[in-house]
């Protein structure tokens, strides 16, 4: 059973304006997003689609996108890893991996299959940086959820689906790598 959660961002970040750095057919369009989306996250649901939409209303086509899994927790202090794959408009995809450290008064664990996608990406070793943000949640059993983050000139919208129990808000940073790691940092 679904309650429910919500994810924003507490200070919003200087969005790109819609198509700003590319030419229209560059970035995958809200039609291909969505057709990604029902075969990740399994049918479609309102809450999903109005969080794409509302990503697309603020930031415009994504470059880039990555699917995969990842999970965490936290007391005062949390961590998160995921793993997936990184796909280009481009043409290009690679497997890669992210984790970030988290404080705030956020309590909890969940477990979530998560989207991010990606704007101003030209090339794929731009991703392998600090992308900084403040998250909350507030969510029991399972919902979705979206936050903005940016590092350098890329901007990432990661959209997370999943079950668990959390509450809080927190201040941390995702860190993209080639290869796993148990350092949070």
């Amino acid at each position: 059973m679904i309650a429910w959660r919500n994810r924003f961002c507490l200070a919003p970040l200087p969005l790109p304006p819609p198509q700003a750095t590319m030419e229209p057919e560059q970035g995958y369009t809200i039609d291909e997003i969505r057709e990604i989306t029902r075969g990740f996250f399994g049918t479609i649901s309102t809450n999903l689609a109005s969080v794409i939409e509302y990503a697309f209303s603020k930031s415009g086509r994504p470059s880039a996108y990555v699917l995969g899994e990842e999970g965490g927790g936290a007391f005062l202090a949390g961590v998160r890893y995921g793993s997936g794959k990184l796909y280009m408009r481009s043409g290009g995809k690679e497997k890669i991996y992210w984790h970030g450290p988290s404080l705030g008064t956020d309590f909890g664990a969940a477990g979530s299959r998560t989207m991010f996608l990606i704007y101003q990406l030209s090339e794929p070793a731009d991703l392998y940086r600090q992308f900084t943000g403040v998250d909350g949640s507030a969510y029991f059993v399972g919902g979705v959820g979206i936050t903005f983050l940016k590092g350098g000139k890329v901007i990432m919208a990661p959209i997370r689906s999943g079950i668990g129990l959390r509450l809080g808000a927190n201040l941390g940073y995702i860190r993209f790598t080639p290869r796993a790691t148990w350092n949070p940092f």
